[in-house]
């Protein structure tokens, strides 16, 4: 199982926006994810627009292609674009791991 963690930035004047949209996030989305290999998904937002993400997968490259091609993705990805200015899902880049106590 692969651990994966990214950041991104949300500029601060669209963190409601951003909490908004991810304290109802579609059920077709949550279920394209989970169907992609996500697991175990948490985002984490600092004040500053600071975004830490964190999931769980066999092999993210292959979850990430999985999503890349739903339709639920483009248009959640339409929609969360506005708020970065670009396609967040195509701006994660994993960070390496150095540390993990079991």
């Amino acid at each position: 199982m692969q651990r994966i963690c990214f950041t991104l930035t949300v500029p601060v004047e669209h963190h409601a926006a951003y909490k908004e949209a991810h304290a109802a996030v579609w059920p077709e989305m949550r279920e394209a994810l989970s169907e992609a290999g996500w697991h175990n998904y948490s985002l984490f937002l600092r004040p500053d627009g600071l975004l830490i993400g964190y999931l769980e997968t066999d092999d993210f490259e292959a979850a990430q292609k999985k999503m890349s091609v739903t339709e639920v993705n483009t248009r959640w990805q339409t929609e969360m674009s506005k708020l970065f200015g670009n396609r967040p899902d195509e701006a994660m880049v994993p960070i390496e791991e150095v540390f993990h106590l079991e």
